[in-house]
């Protein structure tokens, strides 16, 4: 249905300026002249056949969006070829297709007529996508004067009404509500059952996993990986697993100088590192579901001080606090400490799902009323859930299912 043979797009970035209105005047006179090469596509190739899902995935920019306009015919390859067969719906831009000026009626007729259909066949399936789109009194209303979440529902529903050969989607119903996701997903997959090909992009990786047969990884218009879904899935997840170890590592703060407004205390007791383990000793913000994390609190006594208190705290980033053991809750027990030492919290199996989270530590006296040094969400844990057939929420519970017959 779809093949690429070594496709590569180049744009040209001008960086000449033209601030007032006599130099935008004369610049629509004159072409530009030069300009910086970019390279949006190097040297891409693959192939999807009939039937097949395939899954486009990559940072913000490393030209997933070129692939499909290159697919569409919207841009033309600078070298290469990209051959199609087959009808193709594509929704590419939130509201592509559609004319502002135009009611939500008389764009599904327009777009049927790109699409090669006739105004009855459109007709008959109109009561259809009115009802998918759930607009209501809306229909006929220029497009203009809808909302994003509208234009969303109206364009979907309109172009999988077609019976397209090929499914194109970009991300476009990340716009739309929780409800309306659902449907489209649900009429994606009866579209795979149907043995429709499907390219979509989206950055749910659980998605890529569930809904495509293979995938491709695409880093700066390079492609890094094609293959079985899973493998590829994987094997970009390590790499961005890799890169925020190593941002994370660069931003991490040093607990051993100065002041934040998160940090408070009088300081006789004194937390001046934090370091998060994994089962090898080695120090890392990025774990997996079910993996060990040992949470080791480096501190200074500045004075005798008896029986004091560690803790530490689990929070994810919107702000819930999960959890927060410490030594006396968990009956431990400390002598008294003076000048350097360690205490460490070791979670044998790591139950949070997928997610950023937020790391506290604190050392307060025996009473806990007074604190020697707190750190309130200083230190970042980001939690990968690759396997996992659980992926909703933000633990991974231990639980077990049963059917009777």
């Amino acid at each position: 249905m779809i093949a690429f043979s070594n496709v590569s797009k180049k744009f040209v970035l001008h960086r000449e300026e033209r601030a007032t209105l006599p130099e935008r005047v004369a610049g629509m006179l004159r072409p530009r002249s030069g300009g910086e090469a970019f390279w949006a596509v190097r040297n891409v190739s693959f192939q999807v056949e009939p039937g097949q899902s395939l899954g486009l995935v990559g940072h913000n920019g490393a030209g997933k969006s070129t692939i499909l306009k290159l697919m569409t015919r919207i841009l033309e390859p600078t070298s290469g070829s990209v051959q199609l067969e087959g009808r193709v719906a594509a929704l590419l831009e939130l509201g592509s297709g559609f004319h502002p000026e135009l009611s939500g009626r008389e764009n599904v007729y327009l777009y049927g007529s790109l699409m090669g259909l006739g105004r009855r066949e459109m007709a008959q399936r109109l009561p259809e996508i009115v009802e998918f789109a759930d607009i209501g009194k809306f229909l006929d209303m220029e497009v203009k004067h809808y909302s994003s979440g509208m234009y969303t529902r109206l364009a979907f529903a309109a172009a999988t009404a077609v019976d397209p050969d090929i499914l194109i989607t970009d991300e476009v119903l990340a716009v739309g509500d929780e409800a309306f996701q659902r449907k489209c997903m649900e009429r994606i997959y009866t579209y795979r059952q149907a043995g429709k090909t499907i390219i979509f992009v989206s950055h749910d990786l659980s998605t890529i996993r569930t809904l495509c047969d293979t995938a491709v990884w695409l880093d700066h218009g390079e492609m890094r990986a094609s293959g079985a879904a899973n493998t590829v899935v994987d094997a970009y997840l390590a790499d961005v697993n890799r890169r925020e170890n190593e941002r994370l590592a660069a931003q991490r703060p040093s607990t051993s100088h100065g002041n934040s407004e998160r940090r408070t205390g009088s300081r006789e007791v004194e937390i001046v590192k934090v370091e998060l383990l994994d089962a090898d000793g080695q120090e890392r913000p990025v774990f997996q579901t079910h993996q060990r994390l040992t949470i080791r609190m480096h501190y200074v006594a500045h004075q005798p001080t008896r029986s004091p208190v560690f803790g530490v705290g689990l929070h994810h980033e919107s702000g819930f606090w999960l959890s927060g053991p410490n030594t006396v809750t968990d009956g431990v027990s400390l002598p008294a400490v003076q000048g350097p030492g360690t205490v460490e919290y070791t979670i044998e199996s790591l139950p949070l799902l997928a997610g950023r989270y937020l790391v506290s530590v604190a050392v307060t006296d025996s009473t806990m009323l007074h604190p020697f040094d707190v750190h309130d969400r200083l230190y970042p844990l980001v939690v990968q859930t690759d396997e996992l057939r659980q992926r909703h929420g933000f633990v991974a519970l231990a639980g077990a299912w049963r059917v009777d017959d």
